[in-house]
């Protein structure tokens, strides 16, 4: 079963609103084994909206509405709907009498323009609306199914459960959709894509089909895997099995396939390993320091963090050389690596991180130009420390520079309990 999801408001078309419903209702289609198929975000016109409809109607099996039922003219969906269906709207009574009482039991007077609420759709079920004037709509046309909810989320929502437990769940026939995401961090989203390619363009043709989607967010890609069917057993094995094959290719770039954050990885890593780390950071700003304590818990294994934007505060706080600094800019791997070792030193903890670097968006030269950044991550005897040019405004570098440094800090965490991995 597939769906459209119909968004009305010419306000979500401006930068102060936002479409949340679709996401609570993608949600619990998913649930019952309902792939959502498109998403639109129509303004209140009439034409399109209707021309939105209509087309949705002949592509999917269920079309969700929500918005645009309230009593003023820019609230045309039910005309829109009536257009696109080729029915003729008249006024329920019973509707009429529903929103006066609601009115009155306010104190209130129905004002005339409410009457637009009761307008319905010849052949439409009329749901009724608990905590708001607007009923909701079910109708069914040409073997597609649509539902016309309130806008308002407290209102849409309670609505929306019963529009799901009355006709979709019985459509659904037991289907239920499950999914997994793999996180990968330190490769390009081309990348991931040429080495798992292969392995996951046979699973859409598999007895039991499994979609993959590649998403790429700031600092990482994302594997969806998602597959449809009545067995949740079946399904289950199916996608542990997909989220095996990822990793064996992909190896230890997979640093998450149960939904936890980058930071809590390497929050676990280091509590299994009964270290502690510190953190030195310029560019950063304690972005590094913010997210590793963001944890539940990081108390166990986070020492200290230190933001040391200027060279007096590198020099004074975590014992840089001056000289380091002269020679090589405070943009550079010795520096980082200085930093690195000074902090671990200054708090006493098994590992210590350096950051530093160029945020933006001033400040970059032809040998280190904006997004330049230098790493070093102490962990024992052992010492790395890295480069990287990242692409970007000033909070997406910081960003990446906090990411960067986990990851190469959770690289040696596993080195160093696995010994042989690279």
């Amino acid at each position: 079963m597939n769906a459209w999801i119909i968004a009305v408001g010419s306000e979500l078309l401006t930068p102060f609103k936002v479409d949340t419903n679709s996401l609570t209702i993608t949600e619990r289609l998913n649930a019952i084994g309902c792939r959502v198929r498109f998403k639109s975000v129509i303004g209140d016109d009439v034409h399109d909206l209707q021309a939105a409809i209509a087309r949705a109607t002949q592509t999917v099996d269920v079309v969700i509405c929500t918005g645009g039922l309230g009593p003023t003219e820019d609230d045309v969906t039910r005309e829109a709907v009536a257009g696109a269906l080729g029915l003729t709207l008249s006024e329920d009574p019973s509707i009429v009498e529903a929103i006066r009482a609601r009115f009155e039991r306010r104190g209130l007077t129905m004002s005339v323009n409410n009457r637009r609420q009761a307008m319905v759709p010849r052949g439409a079920v009329v749901i009724e609306n608990t905590r708001g004037t607007a009923p909701g709509l079910w109708l069914e046309s040409a073997g597609a199914a649509i539902a016309v909810l309130p806008g308002p989320s407290r209102e849409m929502l309670p609505m929306l459960e019963f529009v799901i437990e009355q006709y979709l769940r019985p459509r659904a026939q037991g289907a239920r959709l499950s999914r997994r995401v793999v996180k990968v961090t330190g490769r390009p989203e081309s990348e991931v894509d040429a080495i798992c390619g292969p392995v996951y363009t046979p699973w859409a043709q598999a007895p039991l089909p499994i979609e993959t989607t590649i998403l790429a967010a700031l600092g990482q890609i994302e594997l969806h895997l998602t597959a449809v069917g009545s067995d949740d057993v079946a399904a289950s094995r199916a996608l542990d099995a997909a989220v095996a094959a990822l990793q064996s290719v992909l190896g230890p770039s997979v640093y998450s396939i149960d939904g936890q954050p980058l930071e809590a990885v390497v929050g676990d890593l280091l509590k299994a390993a009964g270290k502690t780390v510190a953190v030195a950071e310029s560019c950063s700003g304690g972005l590094l320091s913010s997210r590793l304590t963001d944890v539940p818990g990081s108390s166990a294994y986070f020492n200290r963090g230190a933001v040391c934007y200027s060279n007096a505060a590198k020099m004074d706080w975590l014992g840089v050389p001056g000289a380091v600094i002269e020679a090589h800019g405070a943009v550079s791997e010795p520096v980082a690596r200085a930093m690195a070792s000074g902090v671990r030193a200054a708090a006493g903890a098994d590992a210590g991180i350096g950051v530093t670097g160029i945020a933006g968006p001033d400040g970059g030269t032809d040998e280190k130009p904006v997004g330049t950044v230098a790493i070093a991550v102490c962990l024992g005897d052992d010492e790395q420390v890295r480069t990287f040019r990242f692409v970007g405004p000033r909070d997406m570098v910081k960003f990446q520079s906090a990411q960067a440094a986990m990851n190469m800090l959770r690289l040696m965490l596993l080195a160093s309990a696995t010994p042989g991995l690279h």
